[in-house]
C-alpha cells in the first residue's frame, strides 16, 4: 500500500499539536493505561487502521498487557478474560465507533454508568472520540506502519 501523504503532521502542525496535547491529557485521567490500550486497539480494529493497530499493540505489550488478551480482543464478548469494567468500555467503544449504526444505545450507556464515575465516563468518551479521529487520519492517508514489533516484544505476540 502506498501512503497518500507522509508529511501531514508537518503540513497541519497547528492542528495536530492539540491532538497530541489531548492524548497527553487523557493519560493524566484516572482511566487505567491497560483499559485505554484495549479501547484504542478495539476502535482501531473496527476502523481497520493498520498503523494504529500496530502502535497500540506494541504499546500495550510494553505496558505489560497479556498477549492473549490482545489476540482475543475481537471476540471480547465471548471471552471471560475481560473484567466488567473492560467489557463496558469495549461495548461503549464499539457503540461510539459505529455510532451511525448504533446511536449509542441506552444499554451500553447503562453498563458504563455502572462501573465508571462521571469523570471517567467523560474521559472514556473523549478517548474513544480521539482514537477514532486518529484512525480516520491514518487510514485516509494510508500511513505506513512498522512491519515488526520492537525486538523485546516480538516473542510476546
Amino acid at each position: 500500500m502506498t501512503p497518500r501523504m507522509t508529511d501531514h503532521f508537518k503540513r497541519a502542525d497547528t492542528g495536530f499539536k492539540p491532538l497530541f496535547a489531548l492524548e497527553a491529557a487523557i493519560k493524566t485521567s484516572t482511566l487505567e493505561p491497560k483499559l485505554l490500550h484495549l479501547v484504542k486497539l478495539r476502535a482501531s480494529q473496527i476502523n481497520a487502521c493498520a498503523f494504529c493497530i500496530q502502535m497500540h499493540t506494541a504499546e500495550a505489550l510494553k505496558d505489560g498487557e497479556a498477549p492473549l488478551r490482545l489476540h482475543m480482543l475481537p471476540a471480547w464478548r465471548e471471552s471471560p478474560i475481560y473484567s466488567p469494567r473492560e467489557r463496558a468500555a469495549l461495548a461503549w467503544t464499539e457503540a461510539l465507533t459505529l455510532i451511525a449504526a448504533t446511536g449509542a444505545p441506552e444499554g451500553d450507556w447503562a453498563a458504563v454508568t455502572a462501573v465508571f464515575d462521571a469523570d471517567e465516563r467523560a474521559w472514556l468518551s473523549l478517548a474513544i472520540g480521539a482514537i477514532n479521529l486518529w484512525n480516520r487520519v491514518q487510514v485516509g492517508f494510508r500511513s505506513a506502519h512498522p512491519t515488526t514489533l520492537p525486538a523485546a516484544l516480538a516473542d510476546a505476540a
